[in-house]
């Protein structure tokens, strides 16, 4: 019961963060350039208003698709008119934006700026390569924090990749790898699409890939997919081969507790779940009376202390309820 009341505090205070954050940029204390949706916008309308394209509305704010809800924050061009003591790098970092983007947009070749000076300044666009999102975690955070989702969510999954593993990874080729496990999910699988939502990496990265709001496929069955949100972390995390990073470490109790408190779920094993613990010929959740069913070791052996549903209870789950209270007392 306590748990649910702390959570229940974390979403009763990230509402009241959006209020107050919605407040200021109302008051015109700050220069910004965030659009606040109002019942009836549409992005083309916005687009329009702010002399930008559906395209780019899209790329700039992570928009998997043209569902929009009422408050939800846009980053949007804006014209901008320099005061005393402005500077290209004050003002792109007001604008969530860089300074070399300014510059190309409004044909600067210099820094220097003019008192009066009217120059238009254009969103940072995210970094996205076909429907494959890469984000920072802090950057996820802001994108799920900043989205409606029509499904239904009460399950998050874990699994690991094994293949794509930590020596398929050079530093920079998440998008390669994205691709390439896109394909094999469509050629060779014969899905639609690629089965995760999620994928993590070994530098910490997150890719947001396939839509939040369509259910993920795979051999985990339809019991936990109906309802669920899969992870794929990059590596093969069984005893023996891949040595989990720190980054890629925090990066997944970060991510799962955000998704925690985004869903209103408290961490047990009815809300994250192993991909071990389900029967591939049935679709059954068999946990840890594996024994005689079709299953695999997914997440891996050695994914935070082992793959039972003991050393999910003992190793994984306080440490994301540990983060959802971190995260819930640096918002305060």
């Amino acid at each position: 019961m306590r748990k649910i009341f702390r959570i229940g505090l974390l979403l009763l205070s990230f509402i009241l963060l959006y209020s107050i954050d919605h407040a200021n940029a109302a008051s015109g204390n700050e220069p910004v350039n965030l659009y606040y949706v109002k019942s009836g916008d549409s992005l083309e309308e916005i687009a329009d208003k702010f002399e930008t394209t559906v395209k780019d509305l899209k790329a700039t704010n992570g928009l998997q698709a043209n569902l929009l809800f009422v408050g939800q924050k846009l980053k949007v061009p804006a014209l901008y008119e320099v005061r005393a003591g402005d500077t290209l790098q004050k003002i792109a970092a007001a604008f969530n934006t860089t300074v070399g983007t300014i510059k190309i947009t409004n044909g600067l070749s210099s820094d220097t700026l003019t008192v009066g000076q009217k120059i238009k300044i254009s969103p940072k666009r995210m970094s996205i390569e076909g429907q494959h999102i890469l984000m920072t975690r802090e950057e996820f955070k802001e994108w799920l924090l900043n989205h409606k989702f029509s499904r239904k969510i009460n399950l998050i999954q874990q699994h690991h990749t094994w293949a794509p593993s930590y020596k398929h990874f050079n530093g920079g080729n998440h998008f390669t790898l994205l691709k390439g496990m896109e394909n094999y999910h469509k050629q060779t699988m014969k899905w639609n699409n690629i089965a995760q939502n999620i994928t993590t990496f070994p530098d910490g990265k997150i890719a947001v890939s396939r839509p939040f709001n369509i259910a993920p496929q795979g051999t985990i069955g339809w019991g936990a997919n109906h309802a669920g949100i899969m992870i794929e972390h990059v590596g093969n995390f069984d005893k023996g081969y891949d040595v989990m990073t720190k980054e890629q470490k925090e990066t997944i109790v970060y991510i799962t507790a955000l998704l925690c408190i985004k869903f209103g779920l408290t961490p047990s094993i009815d809300t994250i779940t192993y991909h071990h613990w389900w029967d591939l010929r049935t679709g059954n959740r068999v946990l840890d009376n594996g024994k005689g069913a079709a299953v695999k070791t997914c997440p891996g052996t050695a994914f935070f202390g082992g793959n039972t549903t003991k050393s999910a209870t003992k190793y994984f789950y306080p440490l994301v309820s540990n983060k959802m209270n971190e995260i819930w007392r640096t918002q305060q």
